[in-house]
């Protein structure tokens, strides 16, 4: 009855925490602008399918691909197995759905399996992103926490499946010897081979299997509570994501409506003229986003394809859309900190352009869009680096000699170049 108790205590104690999070990370992301995206929902859900559910992205790079493929289905398939083991936590049971049978059987081999390969491609990815020296998992902004966080997962999973197949042994070992609370259930395609390692004292064994059991269930309680606070947060963050993606064309800028209707003013005096007051042009902070960019930097795996696909990056300039995201992520957490602490947002003298992002990288943007094709999960870097240019050039005046030129040459001459309309076809008589 006490280990009821307690499981039911940090059972509770878990979901109660993960609750708060998770309410405090969407207070966070309706700090941003509204944007619709529930038109056409049944395109949306194929896309959510293709790209969230089938990884249809990450198979642009094969190999790890298939050990994502591994660690996603494996993982997830896995905790299925939790059902069970919050049954037997909050009754004190054994196995309550071996019942089952043959069904049961056949699901705790497929379960074997599937940790067997969560364990190796997690080594795998442990050894590619601290030895292999890979590009992308190299960067300034991958120093200190985020290099930590990565490894950190990554050890976590390893010791969540082993402790899974450390239980399932004791349990087919304690099985064999005819303990009467460990009734045959189950198949052990894998954990079986670890039957050498366990010794043959009973009571050894027990402790063995409830030591693993509960391992693997706080560690499940504490991974819960992690994602929070780390990248992965990505794996329940993903399919609303993509579910809310831009679906037009990605070269397609939108124009600002509240420049447009101006304009129209502007053209034809007979229109009423604009209503409310625009607050700021462009994005100076984190508020001044969409809901949508905010959910994309809670969303960013911080995997590193947008930058090693951006060809500012890959010519040594300082951007990299990855930090872009890193860095919008990083002042949105501190802004929400901000708002908890004050009741409302208080000026701190920060901003998300120049001190997180600098002008040197939203103006080496060639807004190519290699970043936003590359991503995974679709996220769009570029439109954050292009609010945060609408700021510095319709608010600030600030842009680059190039830029402010050619600008000049639209004002003058209707066109980017510095010729004059009228010798636009000279080239004609070449």
């Amino acid at each position: 009855m006490m280990g009821q108790i307690i499981f039911f205590c940090l059972f509770v104690l878990a979901v109660v925490i993960f609750a708060r999070n998770a309410r405090r990370i969407y207070k966070n992301i309706k700090l941003g602008k509204a944007v619709d995206r529930n038109d056409r929902p049944a395109e949306r859900l194929k896309l959510m399918l293709l790209v969230a559910f089938g990884q249809k992205k990450m198979f642009k790079k094969p190999l790890p691909a298939l050990l994502h493929l591994g660690v996603y289905v494996g993982f997830c398939i896995i905790n299925i197995e939790m059902l069970e083991i919050v049954i037997d936590g909050l009754f004190g049971t054994h196995r309550i759905f071996s019942s089952l049978g043959s069904i049961y059987n056949g699901l705790i081999y497929a379960f074997e399996w599937l940790a067997f390969a969560v364990l190796f491609s997690c080594i795998t990815f442990l050894i590619r992103r601290n030895a292999l020296h890979i590009y992308r998992f190299s960067g300034r902004e991958l120093k200190n926490w985020p290099k930590t966080d990565a490894n950190l997962i990554l050890i976590a999973e390893i010791l969540l499946m082993t402790a899974f197949l450390f239980m399932n042994a004791a349990d087919f070992k304690l099985q064999q010897l005819h303990h009467p609370a460990y009734h045959h259930a189950g198949a052990f395609p894998v954990s079986q081979f670890l039957l050498p390692l366990l010794p043959e004292s009973v009571s050894t064994l027990v402790g063995i299997e409830r030591f693993s059991w509960w391992f693997h269930i706080i560690g499940v309680l504490v991974f819960l509570n992690y994602l929070p606070i780390s990248k992965h947060l990505h794996i329940i963050l993903a399919f609303p994501n993509t579910y809310f993606s831009k679906l037009e064309p990605k070269g397609k800028f939108n124009n600002m409506s509240a420049v447009t209707e101006e304009v129209k003013v502007m053209l034809d005096p007979s229109l009423p003229s604009p209503t409310g007051e625009v607050r700021r042009f462009g994005v100076k902070d984190v508020q001044d986003l969409t809901w949508k960019n905010l959910l994309d930097a809670y969303t960013c795996t911080e995997c590193g394809r947008c930058t090693a696909a951006c060809p500012a990056n890959i010519t040594g300039k300082l951007l990299s859309p990855r930090k872009i995201m890193m860095d919008t992520r990083d002042r949105l957490t501190e802004v929400g900190q901000n708002r908890t602490k004050n009741g409302d947002f208080q000026d701190d003298n920060k901003s998300l352009i120049d001190t997180y992002i600098t002008r040197e990288e939203i103006w080496a943007c060639t807004t190519c869009n290699a970043c936003v094709e590359a991503c995974p999960v679709n996220i769009d870097p570029l439109e954050i680096i292009i609010g945060l240019r609408q700021y510095a050039v319709m608010e600030e005046s600030q842009a680059p000699a190039s830029i402010n030129a050619m600008f000049g040459n639209l004002e003058n001459n209707g066109a980017p170049w510095k010729y004059a309309q009228a010798d636009r076809a000279n080239w004609t008589n070449q």
